[in-house]
C-alpha cells in the first residue's frame, strides 16, 4: 500500500501526536501512519467512546501529498489473538514492573489514562482526581494478579470501593496493553517501523516484543522543549 520508498512509520500508541514530533517524524521517514482512536469494547456492555479527531484534520496538505496516512481501525471487540497477547503482558512480572512504574511517574501515561484534574467515579463514588490517581500508586496494585477475565468481571459487578479501584487499574492495564499489540500488528501486515515520543510506551513494548520474539523496530523520539 505503500508507495514512496521505504521507511514508513506508525506513530503509537496515541492515534494523535504533538506537531513538532511530526515534524520530526517526516524528516526520517516517508510517510507517517496514524490509526484512529481506540474505542476499545471489553465486554458487549462495557467499552470505551470513540473520538472522531484525526491528525489530518491539522494536516490536510500532508494527506493529500500522501505523507501522512491515517484511518487504521483499532475499535471494537477484541479477538482472541488480541486477547491472548494482552493476557501474556498482564501476567509478565517484569512488563508489569515496568507499567507500575510509568504510571507512578509518567505524566503522560497518566494523562492517556485517566484525567487526574478532574473528579472520577470509582465504583460507586465519586473521587478527586489526584487522590483516585494517588491510591492507584500503591505497590500492591503491582502485586495483584490481573487477566482479561477477571478485569471483565470487575466491569460486571456492582463494586465496592476497592472493587471500583481494581476495575481502574485492570481496564489501564488492558488499554495500555491492547494500543501496544494492535501496533505489532499493524506495523507487521502494512510494513511500518513503530515510533513514538512516549518513553514509558517505548519501554513497554520493547519488553512484549522480547517475551514475544516480535521483530524489534522500535524508535523513541525524545521530546526536548515541547
Amino acid at each position: 500500500m505503500n508507495h514512496r520508498q521505504p521507511p514508513h512509520a506508525l506513530f503509537y500508541p496515541f492515534h494523535l501526536c504533538h506537531p513538532e514530533t511530526l515534524t520530526r517524524l517526516l524528516t526520517r521517514f516517508a510517510t507517517v501512519h496514524f490509526r484512529d482512536f481506540m474505542a476499545m469494547q471489553l465486554t458487549p456492555m462495557t467499552g470505551v467512546t470513540a473520538f472522531q479527531d484525526r491528525m489530518g484534520m491539522s494536516f490536510p496538505e500532508l494527506i493529500e501529498s500522501g505523507r501522512l496516512i491515517q484511518g487504521y481501525d483499532v475499535s471494537g471487540p477484541l479477538t482472541s489473538l488480541v486477547a491472548e497477547a494482552i493476557d501474556r503482558d498482564l501476567r509478565d512480572p517484569d512488563w508489569r514492573a515496568q507499567f507500575h512504574a510509568a504510571l507512578c511517574r509518567d505524566r503522560r501515561l497518566q494523562r492517556g489514562l485517566f484525567e487526574p484534574s478532574h473528579a472520577v467515579r470509582i465504583g460507586e463514588t465519586v473521587v478527586p482526581g489526584p487522590a483516585a490517581l494517588l491510591h492507584l500508586m500503591d505497590i500492591s496494585f503491582r502485586e495483584e494478579p490481573f487477566d482479561l477475565a477477571r478485569v471483565r468481571t470487575l466491569s460486571k459487578r456492582n463494586p465496592t470501593l476497592e472493587e471500583g479501584y481494581l476495575f481502574e487499574y485492570g481496564l489501564a492495564l488492558v488499554k495500555t496493553s491492547a494500543s501496544l499489540v494492535y501496533t505489532q500488528m499493524l506495523a507487521l501486515a502494512h510494513q511500518l517501523q513503530p515510533a513514538t515520543d512516549s518513553p514509558a510506551h517505548f519501554t513497554l513494548y520493547t519488553q512484549s516484543c522480547a517475551r514475544e520474539n516480535w521483530v524489534r523496530t522500535n524508535h523513541l523520539l525524545t521530546r526536548v522543549g515541547y
